[in-house]
């Protein structure tokens, strides 16, 4: 059985973010798989011993993820089976590890406003995890809920497109949820002065994903970030999706503090599907 992942440190954007993985599951039944990865406490001889030591550490992980555990059925109805997992070590590697023993459908993770974006669990690292794993990334906003996905965006360059574009994650998703496909590409140039190669990749665009009738927003403008995630609110996109590449529009987005702000005030989750 496909299983949706979240990882959680028990932080209210963490459980926000098992909220909203847990309502997403009960649609599209996939299992539900709940992790925490007890970082591995510093001892040095020269300071006085940590006051919990690891074993104490995931004993209060365990206690607090069974009553989580608890709440998510509560919130289901048992609909579907969670699964819970207490780890220690590297969070990145925990969450690697535990995705390589099951069918995973994505990792879902929070992202807190830029204020608090470089704490322990849901600032840097949700980054860090949208890069490094090979499997879909949702980053969740701290106040996005989940009602379904009517309408999913895709952030295109018109790069590569055959070689680049998931083409079968995508019409599995917006099948899943009988879904709007609305692709955007943001440039400096307009519609008519595209180059031959943009003319002929949108074409192939086009080809492969035709039968989900996408719907085509070009814009105009030198700021592909801030376009794209304030055309994402103005047609309340529900997702939308990234294919991280070197130096593409994901990186652009979380290494800019200005563009950074704007994704996580738009209220849109972003889903990164690594080509």
């Amino acid at each position: 059985m496909k299983t949706i992942i979240v990882p959680t440190d028990f932080s209210a954007v963490s459980l926000n973010s098992v909220y909203y993985a847990a309502d997403m599951a009960c649609v599209i039944n996939t299992d539900l798989s709940l992790i925490h990865v007890c970082p591995i406490p510093l001892v040095l001889t020269e300071v006085p011993v940590p006051p919990y030591t690891l074993a104490e550490l995931m004993a209060d992980a365990e206690e607090k993820m069974m009553l989580l555990k608890e709440e998510i059925i509560n919130r289901t109805g048992g609909k579907i089976k969670t699964n819970t997992a207490v780890k220690s070590g590297e969070l990145l590697s925990g969450i690697i590890e535990y995705c390589d023993t099951l069918e995973t459908y994505a990792v879902i993770m929070g992202v807190e406003d830029s204020g608090a974006f470089d704490r322990f669990l849901f600032g840097s690292k949700t980054i860090s995890a949208i890069k490094q794993l090979a499997w879909p990334v949702i980053a969740v906003p701290q106040d996005a809920k989940f009602k379904s996905l009517h309408k999913i965006g895709l952030a295109c360059d018109f790069r590569r497109v055959v070689e680049t574009i998931p083409v079968k994650e995508i019409k599995s998703l917006v099948n899943n949820f009988n879904a709007e496909l609305h692709v955007l590409h943001v440039s400096p140039q307009s519609v008519d002065s595209f180059s031959k190669v943009t003319n002929e990749e949108s074409i192939w665009l086009h080809d492969i994903l035709g039968e989900l009738h996408p719907k085509y927003h070009l814009i105009n403008d030198t700021d592909i970030e801030k376009s794209i995630a304030e055309f994402a609110e103005k047609i309340n996109l529900d997702l939308l999706i990234t294919i991280p590449k070197k130096h593409n529009l994901i990186s652009k987005i979380f290494q800019h503090s200005h563009s950074k702000q704007l994704v996580l005030h738009s209220h849109v989750p972003v889903m990164a599907i690594h080509e």
